[in-house]
């Protein structure tokens, strides 16, 4: 499936809206990081998953989405800072079911993708053309990622103090693919209890100046159990 094309063809309902590229690619953002949490049975406030959204009927639909937003935003931990300021760009209930559904609409933990990072920085590239600017952000393709990571072969326990660090990471492409090349030839739930604090608390670190990207970055580490506090 080409996500990008497809969000892009979603973006059409927040368009007739009157919400400008970058703020509908944040809006997406929101959504999906809530549907992905949703399929992978990871922790969401009660009251504000994904389940909890699309069952509010249409009246009452627009007021929820903005108090789960405003609830998310005011938890104490990681996800407070990850919904930091968050504004609902969306100005009709109706749109916003459209939008619900056309997510809702497709299983996107079957796909084997880093589905944050690489939708939003294409999304991201098409508003860029689209508009006829320049992005301001430049971001290293996937398939060169993947590259690297396979050369590198970047496995968290060749020593005790063994960690990685991108100090530009963007959406955190090299992080989840430096965990995912691990993933893929270790059975995680076999490693010890050290081992695990070690892998997804104490390995992978970043920092990134633009907030987006950063809330972006946060969103894939907590998608994938790692410690979002280590993007600075």
């Amino acid at each position: 499936m080409d996500l990008v094309n497809t969000l892009w063809n979603f973006c059409h309902t927040l368009r007739h809206e009157g919400v400008d590229y970058s703020d509908y690619i944040e809006e997406l953002t929101y959504l999906l990081f809530l549907k992905i949490a949703e399929e992978r049975g990871i922790e969401i406030p009660t009251g504000c998953t994904w389940n909890d959204l699309t069952e509010l009927n249409q009246d009452d639909l627009l007021n929820g989405y903005n108090s789960i937003l405003l609830n998310l935003s005011t938890q104490p931990n990681i996800l407070g800072d990850i919904f930091r300021q968050p504004i609902a760009k969306i100005r009709s209930s109706n749109a916003l079911k459209k939008l619900l559904k056309h997510i809702d609409d497709i299983n996107w933990s079957e796909i084997n993708e880093d589905v944050m990072g690489s939708t939003f920085e294409g999304l991201l590239e098409k508003a860029a053309s689209e508009s006829k600017k320049g992005a301001g952000q430049y971001f290293t393709p996937r398939p060169l990622i993947e590259s690297i990571v396979s050369v590198m072969k970047p496995d968290p326990f060749e020593k005790s103090d063994f960690n990685i660090s991108d100090v530009a990471c963007g959406t955190s492409g090299f992080i989840i693919s430096s965990f995912e090349w691990f993933k893929s030839s270790h059975d995680i739930k076999s490693l010890s209890d050290s081992k695990k604090n070690k892998l997804f608390e104490k390995t992978y670190f970043g920092q990134e100046l633009v907030v987006r990207p950063r809330r972006m970055a946060q969103m894939n580490l907590y998608l994938h159990g790692i410690n979002p506090a280590n993007i600075k």
